[in-house]
């Protein structure tokens, strides 16, 4: 028998069954560019809040002009995501990054907070650009180009014949959620992303803790260094083996922050994204 030759006999799991979807080429026609930056603390009487700095070059036409500037805080980017989801019910939508962390709401403005949920917003609306179909959505390109005034006048707007309809569709769908009579293949995907959310939740979590641990780590070991330079000034017979041990300590930190710089960077975002996006797919 030819085991290279499709047999309709054989079981097809659900990651081969992603594995064999082909797409064509296609040339880079790239037409819209956006860049999240400049976080800026705003304090008011109620609240204290974080703006970004959203910069869109262009060369469509429908655009009124090729470049724009404007600021959106964290609730404008969860509006678009809830417009983006009433306008396309079918269609998954990128994941936002929570609106609070794990340590609490009097941290959330830290400098490696407001860095990461920088990073994870600019990916948010890139992915959005670079998605066929929602790169198109009016929402989407108002929320790009509106002036403050403006945009906060679009969204007091009632939801129109789309977003409508897209409600309408997510109800059904939700009440579809508990008919067991579904085609096996559906059912395949559903267990296979159910074991997937369940595997990645737990690589987020021990990513987590081991990174958490790597920081209690380091900053005991910061301390160290200049505990060793103090001892060698009143020990001079053992002044030179302190100094040793003051750089030996140092070298390690600086071994140990350029880990975890790779953790934080290139590992906890990505697969803290998967967990994401397994979510909105239960």
């Amino acid at each position: 028998m030819d085991m290279n030759s499709f047999s309709p006999l054989m079981p097809t799991s659900p990651l081969s069954m992603i594995n064999q979807v082909k797409f064509e080429d296609e040339p880079d026609l790239k037409d819209l560019f956006i860049t999240v930056d400049e976080p800026e603390s705003h304090v008011t009487t109620i609240e204290t809040f974080i703006t970004y700095r959203i910069i869109t070059k262009t060369s469509r036409g429908e655009f009124d002009s090729s470049e724009f500037e404007v600021r959106r805080r964290y609730q404008d980017f969860l509006w678009l995501k809830e417009k983006l989801e009433e306008a396309h019910p079918t269609l998954i939508i990128p994941p936002l990054p929570e609106k609070f962390i794990v340590k609490g709401m009097v941290e959330r403005f830290n400098d490696d907070f407001i860095e990461t949920r920088r990073k994870a917003l600019h990916k948010f609306l890139n992915r959005i650009a670079d998605h066929p179909t929602l790169t198109f959505n009016e929402d989407f390109k108002i929320f790009l180009t509106a002036e403050a005034w403006e945009f906060s006048s679009h969204k007091k707007q009632g939801p129109g014949l789309l977003s409508r309809m897209g409600q309408s569709v997510r109800a059904v769908a939700l009440s579809m959620r508990g008919v067991k009579s579904r085609p096996e293949e559906f059912m395949e995907m559903n267990n296979f992303i159910e074991t997937f959310s369940q595997k990645i939740n737990l690589i987020d979590k021990i990513s987590q803790r081991i990174y958490k641990e790597e920081r209690e780590y380091l900053d005991e070991m910061k301390e160290y260094g200049p505990i060793h330079i103090l001892w060698s000034a009143l020990e001079e017979d053992l002044a030179d083996t302190l100094k040793s041990v003051a750089s030996c300590a140092d070298k390690c930190c600086k071994a140990t922050e350029k880990r975890m710089s790779g953790l934080s960077e290139a590992l906890l975002p990505v697969v803290h994204e998967y967990v994401l996006y397994s979510e909105m797919l239960m």
